[in-house]
């Protein structure tokens, strides 16, 4: 999907042909829409298709007419009518006349400027715009994080009274996604490091400040999930334990009421062989048959009594 914006009259408004001072936002080009923007604003092949691989890395390079921004950028996946969270290539060109924005898909980072929601956001003035996607990406991180330790806490409260391994299985699951993104977080704090550093791209001092606090969130957002995922880290193994212990618990309880309930099968296995009556106590009594069943009652109330006091319940 190829979608154009410029900023006219203050205003985001979508157009249909590339202009000086434009945003071409890509969304999981095909291969023919690749090779017609490589030809149209010579940029080589390989560094639009780069955004598309997942597995690539966070990093910038500078070509002679352009200059290539990759960053990781938060999405949320469902598996199994769940959410969970992980990371996918952005790809910003920076032109002399416009900026390209190549994703695998629809991300928030990108949502709100194009529905004119971000202040200050003019699509001609390319560096702002470029550290307006870089700071709003990592306020999309700090809002997942966020999300994710909400999560951890309600998954926690099932797991007090757990014996199954589902609700230590979406620990797993939040656990993988932090470690997404911790790893994503610190290849992007590269990428802005450099920043500051290239010529390629022209930097203002209200600009420089703005990558600056890029950076402290990009940095705040690798802090907070390193401390989530040493927390998650812990509870997982501390509920392991805890569903090993509820299950054992359950196991002594069972173990228990068969013992109790065992008492009163002997009895009856007993009075029910296929003896002369005459040498069964209570045989000729009118009341043995309650008499008998009192009996064995009273032994398995005892024996419960037994255990009781010896903390077995």
């Amino acid at each position: 999907m190829v979608r154009i914006y410029k900023t006219i009259d203050g205003a985001i408004h979508q157009i249909q042909e590339p202009e000086e001072g434009c945003w071409i936002a890509l969304t999981n080009p095909t291969a023919t829409e690749i090779f017609e923007f490589s030809e149209k604003f010579d940029i080589e092949v390989d560094d639009l298709r780069s955004p598309l691989d997942e597995e690539e890395r966070s990093r910038i390079e500078v070509e002679d007419n352009y200059t290539l921004i990759l960053v990781d950028v938060p999405m949320i996946e469902e598996r199994n009518d769940k959410d969970w969270y992980g990371t996918i290539p952005l790809g910003i060109i920076v032109t002399g006349s416009m900026i390209i924005t190549i994703c695998l898909e629809d991300t928030p980072v990108l949502t709100r400027f194009m529905e004119g929601r971000v202040r200050s956001f003019f699509t001609y003035m390319k560096t702002r715009f470029i550290f307006q996607i870089l700071y709003r990406n990592a306020s999309m991180y700090l809002r997942y994080l966020r999300i994710i330790d909400k999560k951890s806490e309600q998954v926690e409260e099932k797991l007090h009274l757990s014996t199954r391994n589902e609700e230590l299985i979406e620990l797993l699951e939040l656990q993988k996604s932090l470690t997404y993104f911790i790893t994503s977080l610190r290849s992007n704090e590269v990428v802005l490091e450099k920043l500051l550093k290239i010529d390629s791209i022209k930097k203002y001092p209200e600009d420089t400040d703005l990558l600056e606090d890029v950076i402290t969130e990009n940095k705040q957002a690798i802090e907070m999930a390193n401390v989530y995922s040493g927390i998650l880290n812990g509870t997982m193994d501390a509920f392991a334990s805890i569903i090993s212990n509820n299950m054992n618990i359950v196991m002594k309880v069972l173990a228990i009421i068969t013992i109790v309930m065992s008492i009163p099968t002997i009895v009856f296995s007993a009075y029910g062989m296929n003896v002369a009556g005459s040498g069964m106590p209570l045989s000729h009594s009118p009341w043995g048959f309650l008499l008998i069943i009192i009996f064995s009652v009273a032994i398995s109330v005892v024996a419960a009594i037994i255990l009781s006091k010896k903390r077995f319940f």
